[in-house]
């Protein structure tokens, strides 16, 4: 479980995090939605530490990560995956050298070990035999594929997730969709998916926070989504054109 209690994030006269509390689950997906701009990308950035917040604290499994030192913090990013928008692969190494890249960082084990975890990563997110191919030879959704296979080459206990469905056709969102979902129920992990895809959200939302204007506004499951009154939230829900027929016909 990760828990944030409070972030407060100021950036000048901006104030991005207003106060907020939630508690991320094990073993499930917990999407945190809302519109560009709304806190999203910061939140997932003070939860590792790109950001430092202004108050607040951030727990994983009752370890205060705030209050850790350097190297406390990276000991325990050891144990965090990290899938970043667009993928964000290293376009000058191949699709092996990506993936073992935290591995040699991390995991001080040898190149053999190496290669088979790499090779064990790639056959559960079906892409065995790619090893050699450059990030420039692979499809959009080959790319994510990748990055997930490196974001779980530590076997980690947390995963985060920043828009992993961006610049993808719908088809191959639902399977990117569909893997981040298998991977966290069989692996146990504890998964945060940032997201303002309203198919992902009824898709693998266990558990959502819907952040406005910096401020968890709501939260719930997909199916209290649906049903909620709250009206900021049901202008973001049924802002498609899909959402709209949903409410339409209930």
């Amino acid at each position: 479980m990760i828990s944030v209690k409070n972030i407060n994030k100021h950036f000048g006269d901006n104030h991005v995090l207003k106060d907020v509390s939630f508690e991320f689950e094990s073993g499930k997906t917990n999407l945190i939605i809302g519109e560009s701009g709304s806190g999203k990308t910061t939140l997932l950035k003070v939860m590792i530490g790109l950001h430092e917040s202004n108050s607040g604290e951030v727990d994983y499994d009752d370890r205060n990560f705030t209050g850790m030192n350097f190297n406390q913090r990276k000991m325990l990013r050891k144990e965090i995956g990290m899938l970043f928008q667009g993928g964000a692969l290293f376009d000058y190494m191949n699709v092996e050298e990506n993936i073992i890249f935290p591995l040699k960082m991390f995991a001080e084990q040898s190149e053999e070990e190496n290669l088979e975890r790499a090779n064990f990563c790639l056959k559960r997110v079906n892409l065995e035999n790619t090893n050699l191919l450059l990030p420039s030879e692979l499809s959009g959704g080959m790319k994510k594929r990748v990055a997930i296979a490196r974001a779980i080459a530590m076997n980690p206990k947390y995963l985060l997730c920043d828009e992993p469905n961006s610049g993808l056709d719908p088809k191959t969102a639902i399977l990117i969709d569909n893997l981040i979902q298998e991977i966290t129920q069989e692996y146990n992990i504890t998964t945060i998916v940032n997201s303002h895809d309203m198919n992902s959200v009824m898709e693998i939302g266990d558990k959502i926070a819907f952040i406005y204007q910096g401020e968890v506004w709501w939260t719930g499951n997909k199916d209290e989504l649906i049903r909620s009154e709250n009206q900021e939230l049901k202008d973001f829900v049924f802002a498609s054109k899909l959402f709209k027929r949903l409410r339409q016909t209930s």
